[in-house]
């Protein structure tokens, strides 16, 4: 069994910038994945700002998140949206393009999908 571990957000071992300065991906690295804080800016797109990093059509990225602050909406390949808002849970499964909603930035912690995300 491990020991106990500390680990801040607010000291990430990795930040990753998505285009445009749209927002960032700050990240600590545990034996299990990455777990991460995303921070996307208003006027933030996936299919804009994230899609020229992945080179897929779509995200392919897993999410399991906790949103802190601001709104996004999630629209799946196969049609299925929803939007989601402060101390929302949300799982995503790969396969969907998401955007922020208003002018606020959209806070997400993200203990699933972002191990891979936006990495360059």
């Amino acid at each position: 069994m491990s020991g106990l571990v500390r680990m801040s957000l607010d000291a990430p071992e990795e930040v990753r910038p998505f285009e445009e300065g749209s927002g960032k991906v700050e990240l600590v690295n545990l034996a299990g994945g990455a777990v991460g804080r995303g921070t996307f800016e208003p006027g933030w797109r996936w299919s804009r700002h994230v899609k020229p990093i992945a080179g897929t059509e779509s995200c392919q990225a897993s999410h399991a998140g906790y949103v802190l602050s601001g709104r996004m909406r999630i629209v799946m390949d196969d049609g299925q949206e929803d939007e989601f808002g402060p101390g929302d849970f949300m799982v995503c499964p790969p396969g969907h393009d998401g955007w922020v909603v208003g002018d606020e930035a959209c806070v997400v912690i993200d203990w699933q999908g972002f191990t891979d995300y936006a990495k360059r």
